[in-house]
């Protein structure tokens, strides 16, 4: 029978979380109930609240004593990961609450595979949900009403919740198999597509199933992510953009760990600088007034990209050059003298070859690295990086 994980604070949703455990059973599935609350509760968990504390390693009584909400929020959070780490079976996890809820049931499900079900009914969920859903396939439903017993309207949010777990439980596909085709990722812009899609089809022909991931900020963060899932056997990580907006400061930033998982880990990895030429900003009003001066170019409404300047571009190199050369795998660099990108080649806006080259010179020497006479988008380019990540997986060495 399909198991649903309930995880939530009992001391103060005792009653919603009893009345969704006796709605999920009724769906006919079974029910496992993890106590990440500090206080008393009247309803019984099947895992307890100072067994969750253990789990993150502190005390409950420690926690009560400190009178630190915060401090037990990151407790109760690492407890209940590591609780759900260790259960026999989980098909599916479901958690409701408020803010300091949210966070924990947040983190709990944070390093649990992709595809595992995992719902999250919160107050928070009408806002901003990175924080709570960052790069996993976590599901949010906004309560509408507080979380503040069960009554005609949260009856019915939580019912559809209560369904919605049992459903995404019973249907639950596990990992693939050893037997299916082999993972691959890859990132992509608008203006690297050619070159991904040349990649891709190559990639098709030798076997390997290719994921894609829009390079905006938060894809690749997904991409790291299911990096550290496991589920890849290589990542052509042929657009590298997302790090030119962390460093100068545009709205696509992937963060500071961006390019680093697959090294990290020693998956077979093969990177490009491409985009690493634009920093992207929103509507041209939009873009910051100490870049008035430089290279803009108004991509559609809703996207203003800006050239990346030399010095730029030399930091870009050595920021690669360090990530890649850190890694545990195999690692090989493409690099595209013919320009990074749709926009860099002559006559295009942002064909600019010394900025180019004072970042290929940065990147010089980390790791293997192979120079082609083409822009990054001539099929030809594409091809041999998939070739090369091919070889790579299978020799197990670039």
């Amino acid at each position: 029978m399909a198991t649903v994980v309930l995880v939530g604070t009992l001391d103060t949703k005792g009653a919603e979380y009893a009345w969704l455990r006796d709605r999920v059973r009724e769906l006919g599935c079974d029910v496992v109930l993890v106590d990440t609350g500090i206080g008393p509760s009247e309803v019984d968990a099947d895992v307890s609240a100072e067994e969750v504390a253990r789990a993150g390693g502190a005390t409950l009584e420690a926690l009560r004593d400190a009178g630190d909400r915060g401090a037990a929020v990151t407790a109760m959070g690492e407890g209940a990961a590591a609780v759900l780490a260790g259960l026999e079976r989980v098909d599916a996890v479901l958690a409701v609450g408020g803010s300091g809820g949210s966070s924990i049931a947040a983190r709990a499900v944070r390093d649990l595979p992709i595809g595992l079900p995992k719902l999250i009914v919160s107050t928070m969920a009408s806002g901003g949900v990175t924080p709570y859903v960052g790069a996993k396939d976590v599901t949010m439903m906004y309560s509408v009403v507080d979380i503040a017993g069960v009554n005609r309207v949260s009856r019915l949010i939580l019912g559809n919740a209560a369904a919605a777990a049992a459903g995404m439980a019973k249907a639950h596909v596990p990992a693939p198999s050893a037997e299916e085709r082999p993972l691959v990722g890859a990132s992509m812009f608008g203006v690297t597509t050619p070159a991904v899609d040349a990649a891709r089809e190559r990639l098709d022909e030798l076997g390997y199933e290719v994921l894609v991931f829009h390079a905006t900020g938060a894809g690749g963060r997904a991409l790291e992510g299911l990096v550290e899932s496991g589920l890849l056997a290589g990542v052509l990580d042929l657009t590298t953009t997302e790090l030119a907006d962390d460093l100068v400061g545009g709205v696509l930033s992937a963060g500071p760990e961006r390019l680093t998982a697959a090294g990290r880990l020693g998956v077979p990895q093969v990177v490009a600088p491409g985009a690493l030429d634009m920093v992207n900003f929103g509507p041209r009003e939009t873009v910051p007034e100490r870049f008035a001066g430089r290279n803009l170019y108004v991509h559609n409404p809703t996207v203003t990209l800006m050239r990346t300047t030399p010095d730029e571009m030399a930091e870009l190199g050595r920021r690669v050059a360090a990530k890649l050369a850190a890694a545990t795998g195999p690692t090989s660099l493409f690099i595209p003298l013919g320009g990074v990108s749709a926009l860099d080649a002559p006559g295009l806006p942002f064909h600019d070859p010394k900025a180019d080259e004072a970042c290929f010179a940065a990147m010089e020497g980390a790791v293997e690295t192979e120079r082609l006479d083409v822009n990054i988008n001539d099929p030809a380019f594409g091809r041999a990086m998939a070739d090369r990540l091919h070889r790579m997986i299978t020799e197990g060495s670039a």
